[in-house]
């Protein structure tokens, strides 16, 4: 049922895509169908603060593909992804509508080419979303923000900031993971057979000011701390860094 609620969104959602682009307005549809996507999935997603509707990094934790659904179905921000992902069936064609950032994570010349195609996205207004841990957790501990994924904004762009973004599963965290070494298909599986709804808040936290820090490596320091923060108040989770 999940599955074909996901599906008939999708149907409704390039149709108007399709539709709307012909009149170059077609942004406004990916949001909306990840929207959909994560509600027919059984997320029930709610927002505390105020999400920065331009100029703007979110950087977030990341615990389940869930997390693009929500902080994508609220923000419309292009995300930067593993470039195997563009290859998967469907997903990738999604991925590139929705203007994902693809790059390799071992290749240092790679990296830099996100940070100068992240920072073409910033420089035109757009949000953009990296989650710097550069993998799925555990929903347990937040592993250590990877600094180099913040070279974008260190220098910044005129007048774009990086705003935290804290995705809280509550106690259901460790359970929904996307855990190290479980296929991709394994986990959909076992997710979408999860009885009952999935509450997911979207805390976005007090934006950061990159000209106002050292360095990259300080700029990821003062998000990941800001995260872990809010997430250690969670109830029944007690969110920590990993060593």
């Amino acid at each position: 049922m999940r599955i074909g609620r996901a599906v008939a969104a999708l149907g409704f959602c390039y149709i108007g895509y399709g539709i709307a682009r012909s009149f170059g307005r077609g942004d406004a549809w990916v949001p909306r169908f990840l929207a959909m996507a994560a509600r027919a999935f059984g997320a029930r997603v709610r927002v505390v603060g105020t999400p920065i509707p331009a100029n703007v990094l979110y950087a977030a934790n990341h615990v389940s593909w869930m997390d693009i659904l929500a902080l994508g179905g609220v923000t419309g921000a292009a995300f930067v992804s593993k470039d195997e992902v563009e290859r998967w069936p469907l997903v990738g064609a999604l991925a590139r509508i929705a203007g994902t950032i693809f790059v390799r994570r071992e290749s240092r010349a790679s990296t830099r080419g996100q940070a100068d195609a992240l920072g073409v996205a910033l420089a035109r207004g757009r949000p953009a979303a990296l989650f710097p841990e550069g993998t799925t957790g555990d929903g347990i501990a937040l592993l250590p923000f990877r600094a180099s994924l913040f070279a974008a904004v260190a220098p910044p762009p005129p007048g774009v900031c990086v705003q935290p973004v804290a995705i809280d599963y509550g106690a259901a965290a460790a359970e929904i993971a996307w855990a190290e070494g479980e296929s991709a298909g394994a986990n959909a599986r076992r997710l979408l057979g999860r009885p009952g709804r999935l509450a997911v808040t979207l805390h976005f936290l007090a934006p950061i000011d990159p000209a106002l820090h050292d360095d990259r490596k300080a700029i990821a320091a003062a998000a990941q701390a800001a995260i872990a923060a809010t997430l250690s108040r969670s109830a029944g989770l007690g969110y920590g860094a990993a060593a």
